[in-house]
């Protein structure tokens, strides 16, 4: 039975469909990008060459806006806007690490599907980022005045059914931000993860 997920997601342009470190994607869907080549779906990351680096930050620059990195001000206003998402629909997040360029929660299972749960989590991040004036592409409002997202429209989800596999995600988990330099985070959003009990978790 499947008692929770490992969530990744990145912010825009973090990942591209036709990176060649291999992708999730199965089509490039902006003509900008396919002249780098065909999508690169993997499941395991692929090892790249100097040249290869260099395509991919000349893709990046190809982009329709530019890639967005989080600064630490804008990280809090995510954790905010996880917080709210939380809240509002009863989520158990029992890790999340936001990092500049991409996002790592373990969530419990809920009645909604892992992918509804990550739009809701994106959703209110992006509504938070937008109430505090900090949206990374604020510059960037179409005629209408939205701005457009801040997050890649994929994710990449692993499915935990083990106490030991959601203990061990959450260790990855809360190790990100040193591994990248920074200090440990602590998220209100986040639940410590309490067991299984008899394996039996009766979800919202």
């Amino acid at each position: 039975m499947i008692h929770g997920y490992h969530v990744i997601f990145g912010a825009y342009g973090f990942w591209l469909p036709n990176d060649p470190r291999g992708s999730w994607s199965e089509f490039v869907g902006a003509w900008e990008l396919l002249r780098f080549g065909p999508a690169t779906k993997s499941p395991e990351r692929q090892e790249q060459s100097p040249g290869q680096d260099a395509v991919r930050q000349q893709a990046k620059q190809s982009l329709k806006f530019p890639a967005v990195e989080f600064d630490g001000q804008q990280a809090r206003a995510i954790g905010r806007g996880f917080h709210t998402a939380r809240r509002k629909s009863n989520l158990t997040i029992w890790a999340c690490s936001i990092l500049p360029s991409h996002v790592h929660l373990v969530i419990a299972r809920h009645t909604f599907k892992v992918e509804y749960v990550t739009g809701l989590l994106k959703g209110d991040a992006t509504k938070q980022l937008n109430h505090e004036r900090l949206h990374p592409l604020a510059d960037c409002r179409d005629r209408n005045g939205e701005t457009p997202t801040p997050w890649n429209i994929k994710s990449c989800r692993i499915y935990l059914d083990t106490e030991h596999g959601i203990e061990e995600a959450i260790r990855y988990v809360e190790h990100n931000p040193p591994k990248e330099g920074k200090p440990p985070q602590f998220w209100s959003c986040v639940t410590p993860f309490a067991g299984l009990g008899n394996g039996w978790v009766t979800y919202h």
